[in-house]
């Protein structure tokens, strides 16, 4: 879930051409520096131990998306501070989360030392690895996952759904959330000059943050819909389901772009499950 306001450095930002390794570098030292500010301002939103798709507050618990996740191997790619992969540890999953930021893993390791898991739980594995370089053998896993994370922030986003093609076993489940595609059209803020089209949908030109030597400090990619649908068929995945969450009356939680009053007039986050063939 993504902010691109935390840092000092970033003093610009505009829609511009960007490189796949220039995107990783800029998003890595980004989470690195903005890690514990990020937190801080969404820690008691996200949990010690929860799973939350999205801004709008699903849980895993009510959608159950994933499925079984007893003594399932599960991969969560972006893990950030691994609050998702925590939860499912509490339900009897083997869970491994890698994220690209150091600083996001120290997060993890924070939450694991001030809230302990149950003692009847394996705890998570956390790596640093690029998701488009997994660090894992072919067939290792029976389901991925992510929620928010790393999809958004490369620009080879079908390097990515390889990388988890080949990790997940045959019949292997991959469910992932993202910013919902016609967001793109609209500018990030919650009140109502949210609501005005500004851009076009169909332009896939990144939204890129500079600091004040013109140096990419972040970098987020824009799919359509058929973009992602393209994607996910190429890698071998087959589509099962689109989740499209309505905006929760009991959530009056504003989250960057995302807020009740947008949230009850247009979709904030889309959220694919497919699965691989047996």
């Amino acid at each position: 879930m993504s902010e691109s306001d935390y840092s000092p450095e970033i003093i610009s930002g505009g829609y511009f051409a960007i490189d796949e390794e220039a995107s990783v570098r800029a998003n890595r030292s980004y989470w690195d520096n903005s890690a514990k500010e990020y937190l801080a301002e969404h820690g008691s939103f996200l949990g010690a131990s929860e799973f939350i798709w999205c801004p709008e507050g699903i849980h895993e618990s009510d959608v159950r998306l994933l499925g079984d996740v007893g003594r399932r191997q599960i991969l969560e790619v972006g893990c950030g501070a691994g609050q998702c992969s925590r939860w499912l540890a509490e339900q009897g999953a083997l869970a491994t989360g890698v994220d690209v930021s150091s600083g996001m893993l120290e997060e993890a390791s924070r939450l694991q030392r001030e809230h302990p898991l149950d003692p009847d739980a394996t705890p998570p594995t956390f790596l640093q690895a690029d998701a488009r370089d997994l660090p894992f053998a072919s067939n290792s896993f029976d389901i991925a996952f992510s929620s928010y994370g790393a999809l958004p922030f490369v620009k080879d986003a079908d390097i990515v759904l390889a990388e988890v093609a080949r990790a997940l076993r045959p019949g292997g489940r991959w469910v992932f959330s993202v910013t919902h595609p016609v967001r793109w059209m609209f500018p990030d803020v919650p009140g109502e000059a949210g609501l005005t089209v500004e851009y076009s949908y169909f332009d896939r030109t990144p939204y890129v943050e500079l600091d004040g030597d013109g140096n990419p400090v972040y970098a987020e990619h824009h799919r359509t819909m058929s973009d992602w649908i393209s994607l996910l068929v190429a890698a071998g995945f087959i589509i099962t389901g689109l989740t499209e969450p309505e905006w929760p009356e009991h959530n009056r939680t504003a989250w960057g772009g995302w807020s009740p009053l947008r949230g009850q007039l247009m979709p904030g986050t889309a959220i694919f499950s497919t699965r691989l063939p047996d």
